[in-house]
């Protein structure tokens, strides 16, 4: 597996319970990470949160901008609502870079969780039209934010989906998917099918509604 242990990882909406979840396993693992947010006091905020519950110092906080220029990869976990507008901002900072989306554009009614129709096809692809320059990549969908807080959940046990045309980019990020236990990264296919792995996410939403659970997925046979 690809050593990722010197990269540093930005991730985007790192005051939110995803990317919150996974700035904390990582940061436990030991990779060094920056919390971006709009406001970096917020940011700084939430990185010291997160350095005294993982024992470690490696989280830093930093607004958006500079969170894109300091990282080697970057998680974008925001809002659906807030995704176009934030990776435009950030195009000539992100050149060069892999992103990872893992944004489900997602709508809820009085049935439950659905997916709303993309434009581009789904999050991902509309990400990589918004950054031509970058890698993109598609993974941590069907992850529970509330598990991954909990530290005394000492496993995941859950696979994750990496989706992408950059094969050194996915191998990257199943690599870091790996660094926290019970994890397993399996490459999910090319970056034009992120719409149904996007989509499911409302599947299990409802599952985990149903069943009061934190469901996530395993692959069979692999």
């Amino acid at each position: 597996m690809t050593d990722v242990s010197q990269l540093t990882v930005g991730v985007f909406g790192g005051t939110g319970p995803q990317g919150r979840g996974l700035a904390l396993r990582w940061a436990k693992a030991g990779l060094k990470v920056i919390i971006g947010s709009r406001k970096q006091e917020r940011a700084e905020e939430t990185a010291a949160e997160l350095r005294s519950l993982a024992g470690v110092g490696t989280v830093t906080g930093l607004d958006n901008l500079e969170t894109a220029k300091q990282a080697d990869v970057v998680l974008v976990a925001v809002p659906w609502e807030g995704h176009k507008a934030l990776l435009e901002s950030l195009r000539d900072a992100l050149t060069g870079k892999i992103v990872i989306d893992c944004v489900n554009p997602l709508g809820f009614d009085k049935q439950g969780p659905y997916a709303l129709p993309v434009e581009e096809g789904s999050a991902a692809q509309q990400a990589r039209v918004l950054l031509p320059e970058a890698r993109v990549t598609a993974a941590f969908h069907h992850v529970s934010a509330v598990s991954l807080e909990d530290l005394s959940v000492p496993s995941m046990d859950s696979d994750v989906l990496v989706l992408g045309d950059d094969r050194e980019a996915t191998d990257i990020v199943r690599a870091l998917a790996e660094t926290i236990p019970g994890f397993r990264g399996i490459y999910g296919g090319r970056l034009r099918n992120a719409h149904q792995v996007e989509a499911f996410t409302a599947n299990l939403i409802a599952i985990n509604r149903r069943y009061k659970a934190h469901a996530g997925i395993r692959i069979t046979d692999v």
